[in-house]
């Protein structure tokens, strides 16, 4: 009965998440939603991995978490200067 209250309590979190996503209105509150909701998701695998009594759930929830995490890392990145390329970079487009 605890973990039904608590998947039921993330997926509204997931799905007030996913509406902040979608409506903006800067592109920093898109990105901080899309944070929030690969959390909740980690999450959701956690609380799924204790209901089952499966734990190699947690180490594909760990996983997640280091994708998100640099994801988001990126995109912050490319919404700040534009592009991936650190600023003493040179970015050679004819060259390899």
């Amino acid at each position: 009965m605890m973990y039904a209250v608590a998947i039921v309590a993330i997926i509204i979190t997931i799905s007030l998440a996913l509406v902040r996503a979608l409506l903006g209105p800067t592109v920093y509150d898109r990105i901080a939603a899309m944070n929030m909701l690969g959390t909740k998701t980690i999450l959701l695998i956690a609380v799924f991995a204790a209901l089952t009594g499966r734990h190699d759930l947690l180490d594909i929830a760990l996983v997640y978490a280091l994708i998100n995490f640099i994801g988001v890392i990126a995109v912050l990145k490319l919404v700040e200067q534009g592009n991936l390329y650190t600023a003493g970079e040179k970015h050679n487009e004819g060259s390899e």
